[in-house]
């Protein structure tokens, strides 16, 4: 078999994750900072394209990377309408709709175009993997009490995913045989309910827990009158639960932390804002091991609050009792996304052609729009 390397690409906020995969081995990563001045002159995430692809060839050139290396070119995926898990190949319909329609802003659309264009100069394909709207979730779950109102997949596919194949190896088992509750923590909080290897139901930073920059699910009646106010716009509204919701709308701080810090000081908001979050992800979890009668494999906690002691074991102290949990700390997202496009390029998966009219359709059957 010929050498597989491979270019990952996966930005964030406020920062653009590269790394370098040589036949499987990463020989190279790096994290490239974006200030906020630098991001604050493009109105929408794709407008930032040109420039996170331009702070990515200058690193690739300063370390001297020979791109006729390159086998492809693997990317974190966008907001796409609902799309499948697995591998799509990037191709222009892709970007028209990551550009012109897609479901939502967030940096990760950014990925595709850089992809999709340093790949043409190249003769070489990009992917993507385990896109963030990847949407196996069951029909029962759609059911959202108003037709009008969607049920999405959305959350950390991507990492949950890796993580759920990294736990059935360490007990050797597969993971597609398992029931497993994956509980993703950062920025935003997604729970999901992984069912013999598919994500059957998942409470996303919409409907779910509150998180350091997310709202979570709000009342209804509240939020609609918050709506209909005439005081906010609907960016003003949309920044309130997502980006500026959570313990940055209560405390200030998106950063645990620092919330962790005011609690040893004696902050007794702090103390109760951090405990409803916690509070509120416990319930997630909990509703979530209904859907399988209880019956649970492993529940493991990921992401970047779970390298924090504190909240693991208040987490820990309401969820148990359901089944022991298992803490991975950190994200895969790199490594998964290296494995997976790697898994295609060897004939071991096959990479989708995208095509918008090929959305999967996140209305019931038969269900009025």
């Amino acid at each position: 078999m010929s050498d597989i390397n491979l270019l990952v690409i996966n930005p964030g906020s406020t920062s653009t994750k590269i790394s370098i995969f040589e036949n499987g081995k990463e020989v190279e990563r790096k994290n490239l900072s974006h200030s906020t001045e630098s991001l604050g002159q493009y109105k929408k995430a794709t407008d930032q394209a040109d420039f996170r692809q331009q702070e990515v060839e200058t690193f690739l050139h300063e370390i001297q990377y020979d791109l006729t290396k390159l086998t492809a070119i693997a990317c974190r995926g966008g907001s796409l309408p609902p799309i499948h898990t697995g591998a799509y190949e990037v191709n222009e319909e892709m970007l028209d709709v990551l550009l012109n329609r897609p479901i939502g802003q967030h940096a990760s659309s950014t990925a595709a175009i850089i992809g999709y264009h340093m790949a043409k100069k190249l003769g070489i394909k990009a992917y993507i993997y385990d896109g963030n709207t990847a949407d196996e979730i069951e029909d029962i779950v759609r059911v959202t009490g108003c037709p009008l109102v969607r049920k999405l997949s959305m959350g950390h596919i991507l990492n949950t995913k890796a993580v759920g194949r990294m736990f059935a190896k360490q007990i050797g088992k597969k993971y597609e045989e398992l029931n497993l509750i994956l509980i993703h923590t950062g920025g935003g909080i997604s729970i999901g309910l992984h069912k013999h290897g598919v994500i059957a139901d998942i409470l996303t930073d919409q409907d779910g827990t509150m998180s350091p920059e997310r709202a979570g699910g709000l009342p209804s009646i509240g939020m609609a009158e918050l709506c209909f106010s005439g005081k906010y716009t609907f960016e003003e509204v949309s920044a309130m639960v997502r980006g500026k919701g959570g313990l940055t709308a209560y405390l200030g701080t998106n950063d645990v932390r620092e919330v962790e810090a005011r609690i040893a000081a004696g902050d007794e908001k702090a103390q109760l804002i951090y405990d409803a979050m916690i509070y509120q992800t416990a319930k997630g979890a909990g509703a979530l091991a209904t859907a399988v009668n209880g019956q649970l494999d492993g529940i493991i906690v990921t992401g970047g609050i779970a390298n924090s002691n504190m909240f693991l074991e208040k987490l820990k102290a309401r969820i148990s009792f359901l089944h022991p949990v298992t803490v991975i700390p950190g994200e895969y997202e790199m490594e998964a996304l290296a494995a997976g496009i790697t898994r295609v390029l060897t004939g071991e998966e096959t990479a989708r052609t995208y095509r918008e009219a090929d959305v999967i359709e996140t209305y019931i059957k038969g269900v009025s729009r």
